[in-house]
């Protein structure tokens, strides 16, 4: 299991997610999530294979040596996160759907997962976000549900990560109050639906606010202002 505390000096923290297009754009748009105070990135791909995004990601980890930056592959099958998919250098990696309900026992593919990732030392130190009660998932909606399996997957995903029913719905501030009485002081992210103008009340409860929609001005493209409102908050300053 890889550590939330070594990766991130405070908490919480603001990971700007980037949809990815090119790679002169996603370029630019990472630029712009440091430049204003973002502490990490996700490069997420929806027109593009995995592989392509692989390839841009090395580019821009070329130039961004020592910053967080984290992975989502969309579309890929899972068990390739942790073999051979995710670059050796990749800050973190981060899939929807950790595995919680998915066969008769309901932690069979969780397991699963973490046993394929403790064969890759690389990643055991790549912080893994993996999706709980998350968009799409039977239990988004059902807070006792979704602490069951919070607290059930805690010793295999390094980072709890939810969301709301639907993508740019935030989850309510009941649903993250009661997971993380379940989990404890567990890392637990959301990843659907924060605003600058909505985030205040999760603050005290969550660790990682992952954000697209609500810090950008389009679907690829960022809005400074906005990134640097969201940081600013985020961090109490």
């Amino acid at each position: 299991m890889a550590s939330f505390s070594k990766h991130f000096s405070k908490s919480p923290v603001l990971l700007a997610v980037i949809h990815v297009d090119n790679e002169e754009q996603a370029s630019e748009n990472v630029d712009i999530a440091f430049n204003q105070g973002a502490d990490g990135v996700f490069l997420i791909n929806h027109s593009m294979s995995a592989g392509s995004l692989r390839d841009i990601y090395c580019k821009i980890r070329s130039a961004r040596a020592d910053e967080w930056i984290g992975l989502n592959f969309l579309g890929a099958p899972r068990v390739r996160l942790f073999n051979g998919l995710v670059p050796g250098d990749a800050s973190g990696v981060w899939t929807d759907n950790a595995g919680y309900g998915e066969a008769q026992d309901p932690l069979f593919v969780t397991k699963s997962l973490h046993e394929i990732r403790q064969n890759s030392k690389h990643a055991m130190k790549c912080l893994y976000f993996g999706g709980v009660s998350f968009k799409h998932q039977h239990d988004t909606d059902n807070i006792e549900s979704a602490c069951k399996a919070a607290s059930s997957c805690v010793p295999y995903v390094d980072v709890i990560t939810t969301s709301g029913t639907k993508t740019g719905e935030p989850p309510s501030v009941e649903k993250i109050i009661a997971m993380r009485q379940a989990i404890g002081k567990h890392p637990l992210a959301i990843a659907s639906g924060m605003t600058p103008e909505n985030v205040h009340p999760f603050l005290p409860h969550v660790d990682a606010f992952l954000v697209a929609t609500g810090i950008s001005k389009s679907f690829t493209e960022l809005d400074p202002e906005r990134v640097r409102a969201m940081a600013k908050i985020v961090h109490g300053t």
